[in-house]
């Protein structure tokens, strides 16, 4: 990369450069990525919001009980819709923890409740339990559970990278079987949607924070079924979906992937908007103490969530 290259935003050009200069691990194994993750984003992830309510529970899923975590602006509240929060990570990282501070971001700025889900991570769970977990979650919190003394009247799902795809998977699963709330909107924050190797996959390989060998090692862990519609989302029906958001990063191997969803979507006349953020990299939603500029792509996604609310 050069001292002034165009594609590169100057904040993400120093903090790649720092990434960069890191000693790569000798091996990656699933629990040290996990405490890595976490430790990462509590270096450069923006301190979280103080809410009302933040509340650790559990609810009913195929397998057990699933960690979720409940967040609302307000002590109370009536009737109102809510967001469902899918965390990245690949299916093999990530954690409730990983991404709070994001989640009191969104029931901050939108003042809504949030559900945030600790679906099974692989690969002690590989496919299709993380999809099966959120789907659960999902139509948990459409029923209005009396553990969170909300009357919920429609669900958004939302999730980066692996949460993107878990994002979409969910709501095509209640737009194709009604959960007891319709779902309202899906966010897909530079979501993995195919198997493609190819494009973006191959400019973005290396040095760009997620790397292909990374992405690799995820599916070789996740083992996701080839062709299958909950795992590759690409596969599945865009026809009936809910309006939808699709955001794509500039920098980011999943560009394409993200890139691809948006325009089926648009091709089967669902109500679609595609915002892609130049120069930014993948998650960068949750890099936003490091990278001001994230901080404001994030608030850009964060008002098109409220001009797309504002139509339902």
């Amino acid at each position: 990369m050069t001292e002034h290259n165009p594609n590169f935003r100057e904040d993400v050009q120093g903090f790649l450069a720092m990434v960069n200069s890191l000693p790569a691990p000798d091996a990656l194994v699933p629990e040290e990525q996990r405490i890595g993750y976490l430790a990462m984003k509590q270096m450069i992830e923006a301190d979280p919001r103080d809410l009302a309510v933040i509340r650790d529970l559990t609810c009913p899923g195929p397998a057990g009980d699933i960690p979720v975590r409940f967040y609302d602006v307000r002590a109370e509240r009536g009737p109102s819709p809510a967001i469902v929060f899918f965390h990245g990570g690949g299916f093999v990282i990530g954690d409730l923890d990983t991404h709070n501070a994001l989640c009191t971001e969104l029931s901050a700025q939108l003042d809504l409740p949030v559900l945030a889900v600790h679906y099974r991570l692989a690969p002690e769970h590989p496919f299709p339990a993380a999809p099966d977990d959120c789907e659960a979650a999902a139509r948990w919190l459409a029923g209005s559970p009396a553990e969170l003394d909300r009357t919920i009247t429609g669900l958004v799902t939302i999730g980066g990278s692996a949460g993107g795809n878990l994002a979409t998977v969910v709501a095509r699963a209640l737009c194709d079987k009604p959960a007891a709330a319709p779902m309202l909107l899906q966010v897909l924050l530079y979501p993995c949607t195919d198997e493609s190797q190819d494009g973006s996959m191959e400019t973005f390989a290396e040095k760009h924070l997620l790397t292909r060998v990374v992405m690799d090692w995820f599916y070789s862990h996740y083992k996701p079924e080839s062709g299958h519609p909950r795992a590759f989302p690409l596969y599945a029906s865009a026809e009936g979906m809910c309006p939808s958001i699709v955001v794509t990063a500039g920098l980011d191997v999943l560009q394409d992937q993200g890139r691809r969803i948006a325009e089926k979507l648009v091709a089967a006349g669902v109500d679609t908007l595609y915002l892609h953020m130049a120069g930014l990299t993948h998650d960068f939603s949750t890099t936003r103490k490091a990278l001001p500029s994230a901080a404001a792509a994030t608030d850009k996604v964060i008002a098109a969530m409220k001009l797309m609310l504002m139509k339902v």
